[in-house]
């Protein structure tokens, strides 16, 4: 039972046992009835600190005698006194002996001014019927949340039960599933092998045919090479109209002399179209071809025309009412330019077609034939199936972690507190919006726009060790500036609802908002026993 719960019953039982002490007990004054034993007239009076031990008629002289000043429960006459306020029909209580005949009344039954005439009214037994009913109310609530408590707890039991079966028969599915998923992959895998060797030998294919491509393709080149470097169109190539391509030069040093072009030659003076062959690999990554060089000037292209003079200096220009009228002048007739300008469209730049790479220039390769199309699409077939299976298997696996942590989880003694799972609760405060979710996080978004911030994950249960449950704490949010990651304490308070109440921020980000729930309800005592106990 919560010590909040248990301070409730202790008031109601006193408030409704006020007729016990209906009969005065004779006692010094301010002396409470627990201490009663203490005060024996016509015996010594001993401090109750055992410092010293005076004359009975000591007591109440308004002379402070003992340390502890015990022995003037009912004068001011000791600092560190305090006076026992009866207040028969409500509820007793202590006050600072300073504040004996002060002239304010402190106690209800107006004991405490019995010297001083002020016009006091004992106000206890109208304190004592307001707040009796006061209390029958909240023992009415706390019936109420404590009959909603035995539902939540039977809803939890039979959830509990339901999450077993569904455990078990999810389990079950597994397995089948883990089959299946197994089966298809050894169909998958028997599927993929043929298209493999299928789609291998189509691509081998269509290397062999780029390598014949680029093989006549290299052929053509060599033959135009040929043709170029032969300028006497004798049918041969010389040292001398190799020297006409200094780019072939072996080393790069800058002058190509004949006998470098004699190395490239070989053994003879010329070669034939044959005999080309042999030093054309040597030549061609080199050889720039005569038909390709452009040896024009550059072009420069045209400027774009924006229609209005540039000044020479932006920063310096004629204020409107100085404008010379000879510049005004030649404003008008640039206007009517301007306009012809707008006639006129700039025509689109010319884009140069960017050089085509070999496979590209080689082309596509062709589509699969049908017999390996057939392949493929069956092979996907298969992928598909496993994927779909695959993904079944994980979406089970989920299944069986949730209602494993939910079975396993703590939601109470008796899982009274099951049913905020997954659920969550807001309160809107003038700025921002609160948002708890209980056993997952708390967060706060401003009202009018903004992102959301965690004020914590869920961590425990926190309540101390006799009432552990009477507290949430969720942890790790997000960081403050400088300071530690926010979190948040839940104040649990027994109710017939379920709500957020409110939020505050004690220390530096560690917030602590209370929340009614009927979980937390403890059993009261039943209206008749206590008008029983009223009796006695």
């Amino acid at each position: 039972m919560s010590s909040h719960f248990r301070h409730f019953l202790v008031l109601l039982l006193m408030l409704l046992s006020v007729g016990v002490s209906a009969v005065e007990v004779q006692r010094p004054r301010g002396v409470p009835l627990s201490k009663r034993e203490f005060y024996e007239e016509g015996k010594p009076f001993t401090c109750l600190d055992g410092s010293h031990t005076i004359p009975f008629d000591r007591v109440n002289d308004d002379y402070c005698d003992c340390q502890d000043g015990t022995d003037e429960p009912g004068t001011a006459a000791c600092p560190n006194g305090s006076f026992h306020c009866t207040n028969a029909g409500f509820r007793p209580a202590f006050i600072p002996s300073s504040r004996i005949n002060d002239g304010i009344c402190d106690c209800c039954d107006t004991t405490d001014e019995y010297n001083s005439g002020a016009a006091c009214q004992n106000t206890c037994r109208e304190l004592g019927r307001n707040e009796k009913e006061s209390l029958r109310k909240l023992a009415e609530i706390a019936k109420e949340g404590f009959l909603l408590k035995q539902q939540l707890i039977h809803e939890s039991k039979r959830g509990i039960e339901d999450k077993k079966t569904k455990l078990e028969e999810v389990q079950v599915s597994k397995k089948e599933l883990v089959d299946r998923v197994e089966a298809l992959r050894t169909v998958k895998e028997t599927a993929e092998q043929p298209e493999k060797e299928a789609k291998d030998h189509h691509l081998q294919a269509w290397e062999d045919q780029k390598a014949v491509i680029r093989m006549e393709k290299d052929k053509g080149k060599m033959a135009e090479v040929f043709l170029e470097l032969d300028d006497d169109a004798d049918g041969f190539v010389s040292v001398s109209e190799l020297l006409s391509h200094s780019e072939l030069d072996p080393d790069s040093d800058g002058p190509f002399t004949e006998e470098e072009a004699q190395v490239i030659l070989g053994s003879v003076d010329k070669v034939d179209t044959v005999a080309f062959e042999t030093i054309w690999s040597n030549i061609k990554e080199k050889y720039k071809s005569e038909a390709t060089t452009d040896t024009s000037p550059p072009v420069e292209p045209p400027h774009e025309e924006t229609g209005e003079p540039v000044s020479d200096n932006d920063s310096e220009s004629y204020p409107e009412d100085d404008i010379p009228e000879e510049e005004e002048e030649d404003d008008e007739e640039d206007e009517d330019d301007d306009q012809d300008d707008a006639d006129y469209k700039t025509p689109p730049p010319v884009t140069t077609p960017e050089k085509k790479s070999d496979d590209d220039n080689e082309g596509t390769m062709p589509p699969y034939n049908q017999e390996t199309q057939n392949l493929i699409d069956s092979a996907q077939k298969a992928r598909d199936e496993f994927d779909e299976a695959e993904r079944a298997l994980r979406e089970v696996d989920d299944q069986i972690r949730n209602l494993e942590k939910e079975i396993s989880f703590d939601f109470g003694p008796s899982g009274e507190f099951a049913y905020l799972y997954s659920q969550c609760y807001e309160l809107s405060t003038s700025e921002y919006i609160y948002k708890l979710c209980p056993f997952n996080r708390v967060s706060q978004k401003p009202k009018y726009g903004g992102s959301e911030t965690n004020l914590g994950s869920w961590g425990k249960w926190a309540g101390p060790e006799n009432d552990i449950y009477a507290l949430m704490k969720y942890e790790h949010g997000t960081g403050c500036w400088q300071g530690p990651n926010r979190s948040t304490t839940i104040k649990l308070i027994c109710g017939k609802e379920t709500v957020l109440t409110s939020t505050s921020e004690p220390s530096r980000c560690e917030y602590l908002m209370e929340f009614i729930t009927p979980a937390v309800c403890h059993e009261p005592p039943s209206l008749d026993s206590l008008h029983e106990h009223e009796e006695l």
